[in-house]
């Protein structure tokens, strides 16, 4: 284990990764809370009026290391309120993770309280809190033996699921190689138990790859679930450098592409993360690639550095270029296109928006 600590740090020396110092929990505990932006980054109190006044640098040059300042449209309001402090209480008390926590996405907020729609929505992940996987992006734990899974969880999730009262709903996960099947017969269950309870309700379904297995995509397509998510997250050139190494552009594309096929009425879905050091071009031919696979919506934000220990915020892409890659997506054929700097993959302007689709072509089929 130690020799193993050692090797990771030497590898990843370049990415200014922290030496390790700490022995004892309470350091370590310290440590952590040091990490990650301070909370006044994201008190939306110190906003300026027009983002045009903003005095940081957008882009790190070659060969600075220095975290970039982050800009004002970036800083969101502190979560707080009745509806939020009720839907965390419940995901405790029946044992629920979500990737909102996990993630540290910055929409948690307006989307547990129910923003302006008045409409609480969680995306809940399955199949515990730890992942088997170490991407350079994300802030969810990781094990290569994580717990066992839950055998209540997909009964929970649906009970839970069924007393928001929602119209929508995302499930995600953490990669569970571990599993001979991937977790792809719990995701199913899961929607099965969810569409019991409510067989109108649409469910959203962001997988892991399943290592690109034919018959544990084909679980999840045939489950009931209306769409079928799974993330590229980045350009073919930096994939190796910000996903793990068993998270393959081309296997990502593949897992969409058959989900396709085995069910063409699903809707799928993926996102791109920007601002690590992409080119326009490579931004450009990702959305290609996507939708040759099939793909129907797509989603474009921000990338964030969630913790110190994780990759740096190479540029932060401004509200103007990120308009433009929602029109370049509306032209490349994209059912939907969500971009901008606080989209996530789960959005809830997206699941309106697919929603709405969803219910129309039933209509229609009638």
């Amino acid at each position: 284990m130690i020799r193993n600590t050692i090797k990771k740090y030497k590898v990843t020396k370049h990415l200014d990764f922290p030496r390790y110092k700490h022995t004892n929990k309470l350091d370590a505990i310290r440590e952590k809370l040091k990490e990650g932006p301070n909370l006044t980054d994201f008190i939306s109190e110190d906003r300026p009026k027009n983002w045009d006044e903003y005095q940081g640098k957008l882009k790190r040059e070659k060969g600075e290391f220095e975290r970039l300042r982050l800009p004002p449209w970036l800083k969101t309001t502190i979560p707080t309120g009745s509806k939020f402090n009720e839907i965390k209480q419940q995901l405790r008390s029946l044992k629920l993770s979500t990737v909102c926590e996990e993630a540290r996405c910055p929409n948690i907020g307006e989307c547990w309280s129910g923003g302006k729609h008045g409409a609480s929505t969680a995306t809940i992940m399955l199949m515990g809190d730890t992942c088997t996987r170490g991407c350079m992006f994300c802030s969810v734990k990781t094990s290569r033996n994580p717990p066992p899974l839950d055998p209540e969880e997909p009964r929970n999730t649906a009970h839970a699921i069924n007393q928001w009262g929602v119209g929508y709903i995302v499930l995600t996960s953490v990669d569970r190689d571990d599993l001979p099947d991937g977790g792809s017969l719990h995701f199913a269950e899961t929607v099965k138990e969810i569409k019991k309870l409510n067989k109108d309700i649409l469910v959203e379904c962001l997988v892991p790859d399943f290592r690109a297995a034919r018959g544990c995509v084909a679980r999840v397509a045939t489950s009931g679930l209306d769409v079928f998510a799974h993330n590229v997250e980045t350009v073919e050139r930096l994939t190796p450098f910000v996903r793990d190494p068993r998270a393959g552009y081309r296997q990502t594309l593949k897992v969409l592409q058959m989900a396709k096929e085995i069910n063409p009425d699903l809707i799928t879905k993926s996102s791109i993360m920007l601002g690590l050091g992409e080119t326009d071009a490579q931004v450009e031919q990702t959305m290609k690639d996507l939708r040759e696979a099939g793909v129907d919506c797509v989603t474009l934000g921000q990338y964030m550095q969630p913790t110190k220990k994780h990759l740096k915020v190479f540029e932060y892409v401004t509200p103007a270029r990120f308009q433009q890659w929602e029109a370049r997506g509306r032209q490349l054929g994209f059912l939907y296109v969500a971009s901008g700097a606080l989209v996530r993959s789960s959005y809830r302007a997206g699941e309106f928006f697919i929603s709405a689709v969803l219910r129309d072509r039933k209509v229609n089929s009638q």
